[in-house]
């Protein structure tokens, strides 16, 4: 399965919320949407489930497309809203059984789909609970059981971890891997960049309503080379550590340093590979007994930081 979005525009009014936004992504991958607030992702993410249409443009799922051929591309993807309805007289089964329904999964087959989407996103202790009853988390694991009930290959997904506490963040972050695992092609927006850095393989940058960058993480991040580097270093022996602190900021390439407990001192370095392999270099010729050097790797965020200027529309 092959997802590709061709050239989106659509308007409000007077404003372009969507601007001649291109992407694509692949079964098997994970890809993060991510924007600031307004750039475009919400409405972009409504034309991909056909809850919306552009004014221009079409999403292609393997070459069936979005603004043709609705139905045929419902059959497709798996929608996960940002919020679930608080229904109170709905149970969680019941609410599950009907879109299953609706999707056409009859007789023993929907039975069985069902217990297996139960069991597959822990529901079946809470399968007797009304809609309202439930918990952040749980609603979450509701809605992703909805959206699985067909047994779509993609999933677009709005927001699913806002709200959601640690534990629950995890165990969503792993239904994920494992979907993925299975072959679909999976599409996040979300705020919580670090949570998308965990399980990524990808992301698409929006702002204003256009795409800044779009590719695989790693690729993006030799893109945007790096003109500053944090480095953790772990110093041995009984050294004070004012005069670590004081040897890692005369060090070459330090920008600055700060201590971080015990032996340890984190390093702004100017630079990237080199400078950091010729910041430690220096540091053993010195004398200094490093224990422990480590570069922060390029992340999510820090490639979002970089890349968008906090622009709304």
């Amino acid at each position: 399965m092959k997802i590709e979005v061709k050239e989106l525009v659509r308007h409000f009014g007077k404003t372009k919320a969507v601007d001649n936004i291109s992407f694509e992504f692949e079964k098997g991958n994970i890809f993060g949407f991510v924007g600031p607030n307004g750039a475009g992702k919400t409405t972009t993410i409504k034309i991909m489930s056909t809850l919306d249409m552009p004014d221009s443009g079409d999403v292609l799922f393997d070459n069936v497309s979005a603004v043709d051929n609705p139905e045929q591309v419902r059959r497709l993807i798996g929608y996960m809203p940002d919020a679930l309805p608080e229904h109170k007289d709905i149970k969680v089964w019941e609410y599950l059984d009907f879109f299953a329904r609706a999707y056409g999964v009859k007789g023993a087959l929907r039975t069985k789909t069902l217990k297996h989407i139960e069991e597959f996103t822990n529901l079946g202790g809470i399968r007797e609970k009304t809609l309202n009853a439930l918990s952040k988390g749980m609603k979450q694991r509701v809605s992703l059981a909805r959206a699985l009930v067909h047994d779509p290959q993609v999933l677009i997904m709005d927001e699913p971890a806002a709200g959601l506490d640690p534990r629950a963040r995890r165990e969503l972050r792993d239904l994920l891997r494992i979907l993925a695992d299975q072959g679909k092609a999976i599409l996040i927006s979300s705020h919580i960049l670090t949570e998308l850095q965990d399980i990524c393989h990808g992301t698409v940058i929006v702002e204003r309503g256009k795409v800044l960058q779009a590719g695989r993480i790693d690729e993006l991040s030799k893109h945007n080379e790096r003109v500053e580097t944090t480095v953790m270093v772990r110093f041995f022996g009984d050294e004070p550590q004012d005069k670590l602190l004081a040897r890692m900021i005369q060090a070459p390439f330090v920008e600055d340093a700060k201590s971080s407990g015990g032996s340890r001192i984190i390093a702004r370095v100017k630079g990237a590979d080199k400078e950091c392999s010729e910041l430690l270099s220096s540091l053993i010729a010195s004398g200094c007994r490093v224990a422990e050097y480590k570069q922060q790797e390029v992340g999510l965020e820090e490639l979002f930081m970089k890349i968008t200027k906090g622009d709304v529309q």
